[in-house]
């Protein structure tokens, strides 16, 4: 419409002209002529490229759906932007070599121990400017800001955060008799309630009490949770820049030997820890095979919508309570931007989790986005609960509690114990600090050796993972 105005006022002032020289005068002949306007259209917006690595795998199809109604509202708005699902998941091995050859979709997901690494390595963008623009940097949990910053400048957006806690097949709890008068399973509250409680599921179906990660990071990285619960602290930060490994420490010995109990002398993991991962775990939670895995909040669809558990059949409760107290792991996912993403492509990025509502806005766009997701796991039997605040803007904090009112479709009593125990900022710890990554590696391979060898010496294996991790810890913070 704006072009074919100005073509109408071009066509007025030409025909203007030609009837003013119709008839010239000496004056008209040598006066000097007077400036034309030689304004043209305003220019369409730069085509842009927006590669969605948060796009949902191909298995996910009613979220592929979800996804397909964000981008067609984005492109009502933005119609110079192109979109181009990108799944990525983010794996450590694999991360380095895409990013140096410049191949890392525009946005895409990590974890918090991540950033300073990435920043470090110039491997992610900085987004600063961006955030500050629209107001979003105030908007951030200060200490998530302070997790995905370096020198005052910012490097990512909070997704979301999370606890851990325990999730619970309620089948096979009411199979082995382990629910009270009202259904609700009987959850242990100490590791050496865990333990038993495991146990007796097992004696009762025939299926494993607990799964227990023992393939890569992950398994390291849930054992760091029980560890702490048994009074240890698995990194000591000196305050200068350096780190000291204390993977040996007798408390965490004590942990060790917990988890070599659970397989040597309670029997009651599944068959073979050392091929459990983060996703087949839930495989196992979800389709029986389990009746306990270390999870949190941030993912209850994939033991519901991705392994089928009904809905009703699943309930969280805290991490249990061990002889040095009772903590859960808090850590979260942030969205990150490849190195090489333009600030326009940023841009485009950012209006995208907005129309998510994965934003610090409560906009009607939001809004649609934040219901559009609700009903999603409504239709998908995924609990519609409350997710850790990222963000504290109250009207966002308000407009998320209000479509969790509305949508909500599970019994709160099933995560309950679990609400009640994360709430506390004194029950979260976040993940150790140093090379966390690093340090769940090195775990890990003390995790196989146990669950390997009935005969495992735990205190020499930890010691020799701490030997391996201040290697580490010294060849990258040197003073």
């Amino acid at each position: 419409m704006k072009r074919l105005l100005c073509l109408l006022l071009s066509l007025v002032m030409i025909m203007s002209l030609t009837v003013g020289c119709g008839k010239e005068t000496t004056e008209d002949a040598t006066s000097t002529p007077q400036s034309q306007d030689t304004s043209s259209p305003t220019p369409e917006p730069e085509k842009v490229v927006l590669k969605l690595g948060i796009w949902p795998e191909p298995t996910l199809t009613d979220d592929i759906a979800v996804h397909e109604g964000y981008v067609e509202r984005f492109n009502e708005l933005y119609p110079n932007v192109e979109v181009v699902p990108a799944h990525y998941k983010y794996a450590t091995d694999t991360f380095v070599p895409m990013a140096e050859a410049g191949n890392c979709p525009t946005i895409f997901e990590t974890w918090f121990t991540e950033p300073q690494k990435l920043i470090a390595g110039e491997f992610i963008a900085d987004i600063t400017d961006n955030l500050k623009a629209r107001g979003w940097d105030k908007a951030m949990n200060p200490s998530i800001r302070e997790l995905l910053s370096k020198d005052g400048r910012i490097y990512g957006t909070p997704r979301d955060g999370y606890a851990l806690g325990i999730m619970l097949n309620v089948e096979l709890f009411e199979e082995a008799g382990l629910v009270d008068e009202n259904g609700y399973p009987l959850y242990p509250k100490t590791w050496d309630e865990l333990a038993e409680t495991a146990k007796k599921i097992k004696d009762a179906t025939g299926q494993a009490g607990l799964c227990l990660l023992a393939k890569d990071n992950a398994g390291g990285w849930h054992w760091s949770n029980i560890a702490w619960c048994f009074g240890a602290t698995l990194t000591i930060d000196n305050g200068d820049g350096t780190f000291t490994a204390n993977l040996n420490s007798p408390e965490a010995i004590a942990a060790m030997n917990y988890v070599k109990d659970l397989k040597w002398k309670y029997d009651v993991l599944t068959a073979d820890p050392l091929n459990e991962d983060w996703g087949t775990g839930f495989t196992a939670l979800g389709t029986g095979t389990a009746a306990m895995y270390i999870a949190a909040n941030d993912a209850v669809n994939q033991p519901t919508q991705v392994n089928g558990l009904p809905l009703d059949k699943l309930a969280m409760c805290a991490i249990p309570e061990g002889p040095g107290g009772q903590y859960s792991l808090f850590g979260g996912t942030p969205y990150v931007f490849a190195n090489n993403a333009t600030y326009e492509e940023i841009e485009a990025a950012l209006n995208y989790l907005e129309i998510m509502g994965q934003a610090p806005v409560a906009s009607d766009e939001a809004i649609a986005g934040m219901r559009a997701g609700a009903q999603n796991k409504v239709a998908n039997g995924v609990p519609v609960i409350p997710r850790f605040p990222s963000w504290i803007d109250q009207e966002v904090l308000d407009a998320e509690a209000k479509i969790i009112e509305e949508f909500g479709n599970v019994d709160t009593n099933m995560y309950q114990s679990y609400f009640d125990a994360t709430k506390s900022d004194g029950n979260l710890r976040m993940e150790e600090p140093g090379l966390t990554q690093d340090m769940y590696a090195e775990i890990t391979k003390v995790l196989q050796a146990v669950i390997i060898d009935p005969d495992a010496d735990v205190e020499a294996l930890l010691n020799k993972a701490n030997e391996n991790y201040q290697s580490l810890l010294d060849q990258t913070f040197k003073k």
